[in-house]
């Protein structure tokens, strides 16, 4: 995860990154500076993005950010503000919390460790709770959000020595969000979930239909809450039940979830086949299967992918220079490799991931098929043939890089997105109801009985009807789920 809950926060953060509303503190003792203030104004954006990736925050570490972010804030001013300091105490800290309105920031001594009790206690709880379901492997799921850096082009040290007179190449930070998901057999992946910015000139005219990962769109390119809830009833039940019923099995799913703020608290009421489980706080880090290996495969086989395409590229047009493939690299390419990368990442992989949390669904595993380090290996060598200076430690620098937090221009570019975004609402997430349907169905069913009135060929008629309601097949069948839905046993 990262900072997709900022958005939910849209009407706190701007009163304070804009300046433009008092904040609720007492008495202020001492004048502020131009650059504290709008370091404070950063730092909100800091503790949101770190409050959405689970990250804890240590009076230590909240008194260490702020002033890097003052010295990167100096240092961007230049001339005139070399005599301006910050002394990040306990003080300030606490009038800042007043002033931002953080009354439920919670700041330890120390910052906290990922709960190990209750990473021990809960997988058998789980396995109570598959046993109770009768869910099989093939019927139990985790889904988790992660951050792509999708165009990460070399930094300066990767240039071709072909290319020495190549300046100004700088590191992209075009993020965009992933939503992957797997069972615990590992026989199923879910189709990937990509949120970008709205309509990138590469996709254009595109019917997202044909892309091959779910597309889905936002200015912050974040799988918000409407978002998420989308995706559950529209993609990810259809999907499970067409695979469900693919295997000669009943559905019914247990779906495993952390406690970000894009999953909803109330999805267990969303549909009576898929019961949700949450992960205890704290515990993500040791019992999410999806964070055990798998994402960071998946991007490590993505960069793979994105070189070797840059390799091919180079050798089939001798002109081209790797800084002119960066440039041409798009969105859409991007989504091609993701979905490719994504079909990459083997079976016993997808199972064994589940060793911590769910043992006894795990076969004979002894470590990933195609780790990173033999990833990383292959990457080393397709930049060699690039003519590339690359060592394997600038090859793990640059996968470390897509979890970095928001540097001080990061959050500067973010704040300024927030103030300029219009006031549009979030559309509510698109749904079926039974109502509607049925709806529906009453006035597709007037309208061919209007045709057949007209039509003197019957066998015309019949042919067209039937076409008519072999199409609406799939929406029949969510209409008859939801009159009568199949309760677990």
């Amino acid at each position: 995860m990262t900072v997709s809950k900022i958005i939910s926060n849209k009407k706190r953060i701007l009163e304070h990154v804009k300046g433009s509303a008092p904040m609720k503190s007492t008495v202020i003792t001492e004048q502020r500076s131009g650059l504290i203030i709008e370091m404070e104004r950063l730092l909100v954006l800091w503790l949101d993005e770190q409050h959405q990736r689970r990250i804890p925050v240590s009076l230590m570490l909240i008194q260490e950010k702020p002033k890097r972010l003052f010295e990167a804030l100096k240092k961007e001013k230049g001339e005139g503000s070399e005599s301006e300091e910050f002394l990040a105490s306990k003080g300030w800290f606490m009038r800042f919390k007043a002033r931002a309105n953080l009354h439920n920031l919670k700041v330890p001594g120390e910052a906290a460790s990922d709960d190990a009790k209750a990473a021990g206690d809960f997988p058998s709880a789980l396995a109570e709770i598959i046993r109770e379901g009768g869910y099989c492997d093939k019927q139990v799921f985790n889904v988790d959000e992660t951050d792509l850096f999708w165009k990460h082009m070399p930094t300066r040290k990767y240039v071709a020595k072909d290319e020495k007179t190549a300046s100004g190449h700088k590191a992209s930070k075009e993020r965009l969000t992933l939503l992957l998901g797997a069972n615990a057999a590992g026989d199923f992946k879910l189709k990937p979930l990509v949120c970008l910015a709205k309509n990138p000139r590469a996709i254009k005219g595109i019917w997202k239909g044909l892309l091959p990962v779910i597309w889905k769109s936002n200015k912050k390119a974040w799988v918000t809450l409407s978002v998420f809830e989308d995706w559950f009833t529209n993609h990810f039940v259809p999907e499970v039940k067409d695979y469900c019923a693919s295997r000669g099995l009943p559905f019914k799913v247990l779906l495993v979830l952390d406690s970000a703020p894009c999953h909803p608290a109330d999805l267990n009421d969303f549909d009576p086949n898929v019961k949700v489980v949450y992960l205890p706080p704290s515990t993500t880090s040791l019992l999410q299967p999806m964070g055990q290996g798998v994402i960071a495969s998946f991007k490590a086989y993505y960069l793979q992918r994105t070189f070797a395409m840059a390799f091919r590229a180079t050798k089939k047009d001798k002109e081209l220079t790797l800084n002119d493939f960066w440039k041409s690299y798009n969105v859409l390419a991007a989504v091609k490799n993701i979905s490719d990368s994504w079909d990459e990442v083997k079976q016993t992989n997808l199972n064994g991931v589940w060793k911590k949390l769910c043992p006894h669904f795990v076969n004979d595993f002894h470590g990933f098929e195609d780790s990173v380090e033999v990833v990383i290996k292959n990457v080393v060598e397709l930049s060699k043939q690039l003519d590339l200076e690359v060592e394997a430690e600038d090859v793990t620098e640059l996968l470390a890089s897509h979890g970095e937090e928001l540097s001080a221009e990061d959050l500067t570019q973010l704040k300024q997105q927030l103030i300029e975004e219009d006031d549009t609402p979030t559309p509510e997430p698109r749904r079926f109801t039974s109502k509607e349907l049925a709806g529906a169905f009453a006035m597709i069913e007037d309208a061919l009985a209007r045709f057949e009135a007209q039509d003197a060929n019957s066998d015309r008629y019949t042919k067209v009807a039937r076409g008519v309601m072999d199409s609406l097949r799939c929406y029949k069948e969510i209409w008859e789920d939801q009159n009568n839905p199949i309760l677990p046993d």
